[in-house]
């Protein structure tokens, strides 16, 4: 008996090849420029899909540059303050708790100084 490819496998594959081929170029999942509609932060150039607040809708917006207000790396995917450009470190509270709460903000700085 021959193995049957899901279809939803199939949908998934035929909806990401574009993204995927097209690497460089803007795609409809991938690859988001600042200031369009995101569900993860892999979506976005930038690398921070990010929210205003709680029922807001999230946008790829540009990393936090030094000395602007960060959010270190998380799981979720998606962020308040985003997290800091390549190079810099996110000074924040990395408790269990600041992450739940969504609460730990800190400032962007070069680890080197």
């Amino acid at each position: 008996m021959a193995k049957v490819v899901p279809a939803c496998l199939l949908l998934a594959l035929l909806l990401l090849a574009p993204a995927l081929l097209a690497q460089e170029e803007r795609g409809l999942i991938m690859n988001l420029d600042t200031g369009e509609l995101c569900l993860q932060s892999v979506q976005c150039k930038s690398g921070c899909c990010h929210h205003d607040h709680l029922l807001g809708l999230t946008r790829c917006a540009p990393k936090a540059a030094e000395f602007q207000e960060c959010s270190p790396k998380t799981v979720y995917g998606v962020y308040f303050k985003c997290p800091c450009e390549s190079g810099l470190k996110c000074d924040a509270d990395k408790s269990i708790v600041g992450s739940i709460t969504n609460t730990n903000y800190g400032v962007c700085k070069d680890p080197r100084e």
